[in-house]
């Protein structure tokens, strides 16, 4: 009879699949031709990815005139911290003579540098600084890849992404985007139960840009099941229905299981051969293990002793494995080792990849034969692993910090995990990959803090290290666990004296709690300040000032933040230190953004990008380029001299920011730049991608749970809202704005929300709430002196005059413009918000000239500024000031201009309900032209009489006759009789002679 070994239990057919091969050999085909593709292959474990590969690449070697070259690397767990991983996989299963032709292998062999010796005539790159370096490998992957090869098409597989690191998924991204036009397809699988935050911004990206079709592969119908174990067992009958449905039903149709649960019932003599034919026993009796484990463990007991050790040593390797590092852990010679392996691959359960690299056949397996061990065997087994590896570093300068980091923590060798833990956090810091930067952090912390628990004399930093992961944890927008570590280092800091640490982490304690309460982080950074002066630091005290005046400005006191930042400029400016300097104008650039400055706002920003680019900070210039994107030019600050800007150039420092964000994975940066983007868009009247960008940065702030920034996107959708006279959603949003402001004690966004939220009621004819609302944040006593106060003053003008109260409104809103900050000798009506709202008030006072002549300067205003959306609301108050001057055709005229601008506005949007809303309103807006048109203001005027009824009562009071009227007129004398009876019966007269009477009366003899 056949043994476990001698019988494939593997399936010779790809079942159920027909539809998904048929789709990856179109679209393959289609790249053949020049048409690139970037495809996901997506399942649980064990569902048949990695068999939809092997087929499909098998099938592009059947291709007509095929000439396909294939690329492989894998992602394995023990790798998933280690930068560029699979494509340094992919770099040792290339083909050297393929490598030798790549433009850029001195930046690839950095990443292998034990190929190195393969090409001994090329010499490796410098290392660059780390975000420089990073790009420059990138680059050069690119390069590599999308690098014509005599019109070869390439197909690029990268298996399991789920173990994927974020460099190399941020590598996978540029590559998608590169091949596009080329002949290349890139093949990518993953776990889809085992999604990594990383990953899922990776698949998020891929969606956004529409870089990528995906394979979702289900669970086997039973009629494939079916299929599966016919093809198994060679078998031309159908398998009985029990039989099937107990597979089916123990399997759930994944096409691992069902093959392991076959090869454990061979191995156990449930299915054998007999008289040249594998028959069973009865379903009863048979023993289907419930799990994989159980599959694994039968197969490795039917393997000799030291094939079973081989096993179990590989399991701890990892899931890919080097044969001269498991012969050193075996201490097997090299017949024996080879004897193991083979006996290991006639069991399926490794495959060879290379002559010195094997890997288990399936995750699964290595997984289920690594449990298997007990804690102190794999103890034991990573220690020696650990051993062996260090030692090949140690005489191949080659560092493996990640692979250490892992195998000397799970070898609870404290020491040297601490060791290896902290280089490998501290690399992955450096090239901006915070998920990596955290996994080894938290070894580093536990091996510190075990170390330290064993010892009763001296003390770890550890707090250094929960600082490092904080601010990691910090970067992927992960309060918690951010603000967890940043406690445990500042109280470990305290107890230890260490000034300088507990100075610096409640810096970062500060900006931290900056995305939740302002109050907090103020009392922080007061903590900092008078921490300080203690340091003796000159650098100290102005990193502390620039804090406190951040928190200033929050809290809507610009001009003392201005102070502040000031003196820590004097101070690094006096130290040489461009990157504080930088920082300061940074937070300058906001300061008198808030303060209404926005011409020195506008200076200070465009010095700090420039700073931040020349010392390579992209995180500074991440939030200079996003904030300072707006130039003034926004609702925030329309109680201001605004400034004049492009669109085209908002966006495209809004763009950088955002894809700059994505590829650090900086999640709280990208929903800054995402709302920014809508408020820019918005601005200009291009309110379809205003909405879109609005709503995606609302819904990354609330998957990163950041309060402020739910808080920003709130308001910015219901600030657009209300400009597109959308006033329910935009309450909606307002109020939600508003009570997160509240929450987070964010200042000057109370102000922002609490004003546009009074707007919005007023609009819904709710004077009541709007007045409520507004007292909420405003009283008589309240400055001018910020944007969001004088926000609130415009929204207590706006109540006034919608009260009945003009005058007051008046008062207010020439306060206002006598306190334009650095107003100077500009003229009133460079603030076109201004202008409308005075213009509004005096047509309400009866001042319709003065109102009229100021709205025209306004609107020249508006237009030099590109603000359509004040421009038509300024047309509409110039056409009732024209009106109620009596200069009917010139307000007809500024009607109609109003009309076609809001249809020109409205039509960017999609939504029906929008559309026809803000057409709407400006129909109402203007409806008075049609009640006091020069014909309806006559008819009134004449009791309803038409035009030609007034001509003929005309004529009747010169005494003529019906046929003399008709010769004038040039009619007939039957249409003049059917004047004469409307005009009695309108006037309800009895006779031609009281007609005569009325027309003499009003002048129309």
């Amino acid at each position: 009879m056949p043994t476990v070994a001698e019988q494939n239990i593997l399936s010779p057919i790809l079942a159920g699949r027909v539809d998904e091969l048929a789709a990856l050999r179109r679209w393959i085909e289609g790249a053949r031709d020049g048409a690139g593709v970037t495809i996901l292959i997506s399942g649980e474990a064990g569902i048949g990815k990695s068999r939809l590969l092997r087929e499909c690449i098998q099938m592009s070697d059947s291709f007509e005139k095929s000439d396909i070259l294939v690329l492989q690397g894998n992602c394995y767990e023990q790798d998933h911290a280690l930068p560029f991983a699979p494509f340094v996989d992919l770099l040792h299963r290339a083909d050297a003579r393929l490598l030798r032709e790549a433009w850029h292998l001195d930046q690839l062999l950095k990443l292998a540098p034990d190929l190195a010796a393969r090409f001994p005539d090329v010499e490796l790159a410098p290392i660059a600084e780390p975000e420089q370096e990073k790009r420059d490998l990138i680059r050069a992957w690119v390069s590599f890849i999308v690098k014509k090869r005599h019109g070869a098409p390439l197909l690029i597989v990268i298996e399991d992404l789920h173990w994927c690191d974020d460099v190399s998924l941020e590598l996978l991204v540029h590559l998608a985007r590169a091949i596009v036009s080329r002949p290349i397809a890139l093949l990518l699988t993953y776990r889809s139960d085992e999604t990594t935050h990383s990953l899922q911004r990776f698949l998020a990206q891929l969606d956004r840009e529409r870089l990528a079709h995906e394979i979702a592969l289900m669970s086997l119908q039973s009629h494939d099941v079916e299929a599966m174990m016919r093809g198994i067992f060679q078998q031309t009958n159908p398998i009985s229905r029990d039989f099937l449905e107990a597979i089916c039903a123990r399997t759930e149709g994944n096409p691992f299981f069902v093959e392991e649960v076959l090869r454990t019932m061979v191995a156990s003599g449930d299915i054998f051969h007999l008289n040249g034919r594998w028959t069973r026993k009865q379903t009863s009796e048979l023993r289907v293990p419930r799990t994989v484990q159980v599959a694994v463990t039968q197969r490795a007991e039917r393997l000799s002793d030291n094939a079973r050790q081989s096993l179990q040593a590989a399991s701890v390797i990892g899931q890919r494995f080097d044969a001269a590092l498991l012969q050193k852990l075996t201490m097997a010679n090299e017949m024996e080792l080879v004897t193991n392996l083979r006996e290991l691959m006639d069991a399926q359960l490794v495959v060879e990849g290379s002559a010195d690299e094997f890997a288990f056949r399936h995750a699964l397996t290595r997984e289920a034969a690594y449990s298997s061990l007990l804690k102190r065997e794999r103890r034991e087994l990573h220690l020696a692993v650990g051993e062996v590896l260090e030692a090949e570093c140690a005489q191949t300068l080659i560092e493996r910090d990640a692979e250490l980091s892992y195998h000397f923590y799970h070898a609870a060798a404290w020491e040297k995990a601490l060791t290896y833990a902290c280089r490998a956090g501290k690399k992955a810091e450096a090239v901006f990959a915070p998920r990596e930067a955290i996994a080894h952090f938290t070894r580093a912390i536990e091996a510190a803090e075990t170390l330290k628990a064993a010892r009763s004399e001296g003390t770890f930093k550890v707090f250094d290290l929960h600082r490092a992961r904080g601010k990691a944890y910090e970067q992927v927008g992960e309060f918690d666990n951010a603000r967890e570590d940043f406690d445990v280092a500042l109280a470990a800091a305290q107890s230890s004296g260490d000034l300088q640490v507990e100075w610096q982490t409640l810096l970062d304690l500060g900006f931290l709690w900056a995305s939740r309460d302002y109050v907090t982080a103020g009392a922080l950074f007061q903590g900092a300040l008078e921490i300080a002066p203690r340091l003796d630091n000159p650098r100290s005290a102005a990193s502390t000032m620039n804090r406190v005046g951040n928190w200033h400005m929050n809290a809507e006191r610009p001009f003392e933040a201005i102070r502040y930042h000031n003196e820590a400029l004097r101070l690094f400016e006096s130290l040489g230190d461009k990157q504080g300097i930088a920082s300061t104008l940074d937070l300058l650039g906001i300061s008198h953004y808030v303060a209404g400055e926005y011409h020195r706002s506008i200076e200070f920003y465009s010095r700090a990008v420039a700073l931040f680019r020349e010392l390579h900070d992209h995180a500074g210039l991440l939030t200079a380029l996003s904030i300072g994107s707006s130039r003034g030019i926004a609702w925030l600050g329309r109680t201001v001299l605004p400034t004049q800007s492009r669109l085209q150039d908002r966006i495209r420092d809004c763009d950088e920011t955002l894809r700059m964000a994505i590829s650090m994975g900086a999640r709280p940066i990208e929903t800054l730049a995402q709302t920014w983007l809508g408020l820019n868009y918005a601005m200009s009247g291009e309110y379809g991608p205003a909405l879109d960008h609005a709503r995606r940065g609302l819904a990354i702030a609330e998957e990163i749970e950041h309060r402020h920034f739910m808080c920003t996107a709130n308001m910015v959708l219901g600030i657009l809202h209300w400009d597109m006279a959308a006033w329910a959603p935009a309450r909606a949003h307002l109020e939600l704005g508003l009570a997160l402001a509240r929450e987070t004690n964010s200042t000057i966004w109370q102000h922002f929300c609490a004003a546009f939220l009074t707007l919005a009621l007023i609009a819904l004819d709710d004077l009541r709430t709007a007045d409520a609302t507004l007292r909420g944040e405003w009283s008589d006593e309240t400055p001018m002196n910020g944007v969001g106060f004088r926000q609130l003053w415009a929204a207590r003008a706006e109540l006034l005059i919608a009260q009945g109260e003009p005058k007051r409104a008046l008062d207010v809103i020439e306060r206002l413009i006598n306190t334009v900050p650095n107003f100077g000798m500009h003229r009133s009506d460079k603030i076109p918000y201004l202008v409308w709202l005075r213009g509004e008030a005096l047509i309400a006072l009866g001042r319709a000239h003065e109102a009229a002549k100021a709205i025209e300067a306004g609107l020249s205003g508006a237009r030099e500024c590109d603000l359509p959306a004040l421009e038509w609301r300024l047309g509409v108050s110039l056409g009732k000031a024209l009106l109620a001057e009596g200069k009917r055709d010139d307000a007809a005229t500024a009607f109609a201009n109003a009309r076609r601008l809001a249809e020109t506005l409205a039509g960017n949007l999609d939504d029906d309900a929008l559309r026809g809303g803000l057409l709407k309103t400006a129909t109402v807006s203007m409806s008075r032209v049609v009640l006091d048109s020069p014909r309806r203001k006559a008819k009134a005027q004449y009791d309803g009489l038409t035009r030609r009824e007034r001509e003929v009562a005309g004529h009747v009071a010169h005494g003529r006759s019906n046929r003399e009227i008709a010769e004038a007129m040039v009619v007939s004398e039957r249409t003049v009789e059917t004047h004469v009876a409307n005009i009695l019966s309108k006037l309800g007269f009895a006779s031609r002679a009281q007609i005569a009477v009325w027309a003499s009366d009003k002048f129309l003899s």
